[in-house]
């Protein structure tokens, strides 16, 4: 039996999309992997660990004919191959261990951060940048900063993560479906987070009237310390399957178009009066990224909260300017 096939001249040539996956830890193992049985594009793992990135996307490619997902895994230590990449997600970066807040990881962050985001932008300067690492709010700024990008096509993935987590607890809480929950989480990627409890509902109906007012804020207060609470189990490490899931819905949303709703750290340009810095909100992501921000009318207790969670990024991003990686 003979296979054969040519293209005829002047035929349209398909281009799959191009996803390049920076640091092939947890994080960002979990991520390739989602976003291939996605067949969100052909992947790219890099890392700086001559053979784990190669390893695990073989490995990754070897399931396929299993889970049914058509797309090609590649692993590399040379940035080379991430050329023409259509969406960057960043996981590089050293993790938590206990007793560490995501503020602490800063200074060793931001070097890698700089050095990744330079490279990326030298293969793919139309890319749009998924940043996961953390400080959060403080990578994503240095990743705009480094990159010299619009703000639309530098991103960070948080409050879809923080959501998540709320939807879940709301879930047990109540023993009802996730998939009837909604939430939404504001402010920066920490201690300082502010879930918005009125905003977050089952099934429409906000939490508020389902649920006493201490069950609610023990809600709110497990969320701000989702990853801490996890980092505690694990003593070496950090979570990854609901940030690696995260940032692959954002992924999904951006390189299908889809327009969806979702809450990103953005860089606001005067938005909840913020001007100049990265803060999560609800975004409309689409193939264009962040293609609008969403503004919601706070309460006063509640704009009170934003800023101060304002103040905390401020003080971080202050830091990042004196280190002068740019």
């Amino acid at each position: 039996m003979k296979w054969s096939g040519t293209v005829s001249k002047g035929s349209p040539v398909f281009h799959r999309k191009k996803l390049t996956v920076v640091g092939a830890g947890h994080v960002g193992a979990t991520a390739a992997l989602l976003a291939a049985q996605k067949e969100l594009g052909d992947i790219v793992l890099v890392d700086v660990m001559e053979g784990i990135p190669q390893g695990k996307a073989l490995d990754m490619y070897e399931a396929s004919p299993i889970q049914g997902f058509d797309v090609h895994v590649t692993g590399t230590q040379d940035y080379a191959d991430t050329a023409n990449s259509d969406l960057v997600i960043i996981t590089a970066g050293i993790a938590r261990k206990p007793g560490m807040s995501r503020d602490d990881l800063l200074s060793t962050n931001v070097k890698i951060i700089s050095a990744v985001t330079k490279q990326i932008v030298k293969y793919s300067p139309d890319c749009i940048l998924l940043v996961v690492t953390n400080p959060l709010d403080a990578m994503v700024y240095t990743a705009k900063r480094v990159s010299g990008f619009p703000k639309q096509r530098v991103i960070g993935m948080a409050g879809v993560l923080d959501s998540s987590r709320m939807r879940a607890f709301i879930a047990e809480e109540m023993d009802v479906s996730i998939e009837d929950i909604s939430t939404c989480v504001l402010g920066g990627h920490g201690d300082t987070m502010v879930p918005l409890p009125r905003y977050s509902t089952v099934a429409g109906i906000p939490m508020t009237e389902l649920m006493s007012k201490k069950k609610v804020d023990q809600i709110c207060e497990r969320t701000a310390n989702g990853g801490a609470e996890i980092v505690a189990y694990l003593k070496t490490g950090s979570a990854y399957y609901a940030p690696g899931a995260a940032v692959v819905q954002m992924a999904e949303a951006i390189l299908k178009d889809k327009k969806r709703i979702l809450p990103c750290a953005a860089y606001l340009e005067g938005e909840y009066g913020v001007d100049g810095y990265y803060l999560g909100v609800p975004c409309k992501l689409g193939g264009g990224g962040v293609e609008s921000v969403m503004e919601l009318d706070l309460t006063a207790d509640e704009a009170d909260a934003l800023h101060h969670s304002m103040d905390a990024v401020k003080s971080l991003v202050k830091q990042v300017d004196s280190f002068g990686h740019f």
